[in-house]
């Protein structure tokens, strides 16, 4: 039975509205939003429980355009894990929600298992965030190849290799960029029957140049996805992977700010503004590009720094329909301590916008820094998702008939975008979440074990088995 809340009292930020609303209560009933009108106005509700609020602040239920809730994928995870990616996935949802998410877009991770604990959430079997998710980036391999970890092959045997792969990739792989238009169109289309939420491609190569589909066969397969009923986006790395997918009817652009060594142009940050082309931006703290330019390891640096915070404020300035993303997953604790990663953008610590929980906080942390509006962040994390996603009908803003996803914030997220992160309480389809009991079962956020005695021994005796220099 769903919960019947009055939630009275609190300014309501609604993403609809230019201003903060006073005077109205929240009827709550069946997880959704039945009315918002004055307390008188709403009259006696016995069944319906009260919730003073008085001094907080509401707004609409967080969501991220970008996420990968199995995104951890170094060979040693996916192989000590792979009889429980749902397992894993579930408490990626998890942490989402404890800290706001109630929806996240999983842009690139296995179908089968994704599309298995979005239904449980669905359902209410489990806890999460409300996962929506495309399965594989059409036209990339999977986890154990040149797209992502290529070295995992030169340890992997062949069959592990290839049986991760497949859950990724399944019929919608590398093989397409050398097919006719017409069978390209007919692999896609067997691939959205299997139930994905949207649809994803690659504009680009992983890395950036060159295209990985030429300008007609994008424009289709948008269209595959819209006569389907669902939405297409596109990867893109380069300002003219960028310009022909948005060119090609795309409906949003994910991490677009990201364009290597070359500065969006300015007729194309006006083709984004004239077509409304959700523009899903990855923005970096000052502290963070501090921190990138004196640590981070050599591509970062190039491809990450100033370009991207440049085309981040253009985007602002240019008043594009921003979103809020940020390639936000859960990092274990023993890959935490990986050399390679302690280096990349993605590496543990301050205002990691990668990881899942701060993400969203260093995001609006970020944005702020660049000149967004207050109101814009918001929206860019509420209202702009819901419709560049095709689901504002129930999803985005606080309005009667919509899902009752909403924040209940102790400080005004208007004046400062740290209020963010004081939250009095979430409700996701009209319930209270127990943020505390988040995630249930830690898999990946649980703490190293100590070290056993055998371990102790080897480190202690480490040193001495070191080979010298050979001699001849």
């Amino acid at each position: 039975m769903r919960e019947s809340l009055v939630i009275s009292g609190a300014t309501l930020i609604n993403g609809v509205a230019e201003h903060p609303i006073e005077g109205q209560s929240i009827w709550i009933k069946d997880g959704r939003i039945e009315a918002i009108e004055s307390r008188d106005e709403l009259g006696v509700l016995p069944s319906a429980e009260p919730l003073d609020a008085h001094g907080k602040y509401v707004v609409p239920g967080l969501m991220d355009a970008n996420v990968h809730l199995l995104g951890d994928v170094c060979l040693e995870n996916l192989i000590r894990h792979e009889d429980r990616y749902e397992d894993v996935i579930a408490e990626a949802a998890q942490i989402a929600l404890r800290n706001g998410l109630t929806t996240v877009f999983d842009t690139w991770g296995p179908r089968r298992p994704l599309m298995e604990v979005r239904e449980r959430i669905n359902c209410g079997n489990v806890p999460g965030s409300r996962i929506f998710c495309a399965g594989n980036i059409i036209g990339f391999d999977g986890p154990c190849s040149p797209d992502f970890f290529e070295k995992s092959r030169e340890v992997a045997s062949p069959a592990v290799a290839e049986r991760v792969n497949a859950l990724w990739v399944e019929n919608v792989g590398p093989a397409l960029s050398w097919m006719t238009p017409e069978r390209v169109m007919q692999e896609v289309r067997a691939y959205i029957s299997k139930g994905i939420d949207f649809l994803k491609y690659a504009s680009c190569e992983h890395a950036g140049a060159p295209l990985l589909f030429s300008p007609r066969i994008q424009a289709l397969m948008v269209q595959e996805a819209h006569r389907a009923g669902i939405t297409a986006q596109a990867h893109t790395l380069t300002v003219e992977s960028l310009l022909i997918s948005i060119e090609a009817g795309c409906d949003l652009i994910q991490h677009c700010n990201l364009t290597g060594p070359t500065i969006i142009p300015t007729t194309t940050l006006e083709l984004i503004v004239e077509r409304r082309t959700g523009a899903v931006v990855f923005p970096f703290t000052r502290h963070r590009l501090d921190w990138m330019r004196e640590h981070g390891d050599t591509w970062s640096v190039r491809n990450l720094l100033d370009v991207a915070d440049t085309n981040c404020r253009n985007l602002v300035q240019s008043g594009a329909t921003l979103l809020l993303g940020s390639d936000a997953h859960v990092i274990s604790q023993e890959m935490a301590t990986d050399p390679v990663v302690k280096k990349a953008w993605i590496a543990p610590g301050e205002d990691n916008l990668a990881e899942l929980g701060q993400n969203h906080f260093v995001w609006f942390k970020a944005m702020e820094e660049k000149g967004c509006p207050p109101m814009g962040m918001l929206r860019a994390a509420t209202k702009n998702i819901a419709e560049a996603y095709g689901k504002d009908e129930d999803l985005g803003t606080l309005e009667a008939g919509k899902v009752a996803d909403l924040l209940i914030l102790n400080k005004n997220p208007l004046l400062a975008a740290a209020n963010y992160r004081d939250i009095h309480m979430i409700i996701k389809d009209g319930v209270i979440i127990d943020r505390d009991a988040l995630p249930l079962r830690p898999i990946l956020t649980r703490p190293m074990e100590s070290p056993s005695a055998e371990v102790l021994a080897y480190r202690a005796h480490a040193s001495a088995s070191a080979h010298g220099q050979p001699s001849c």
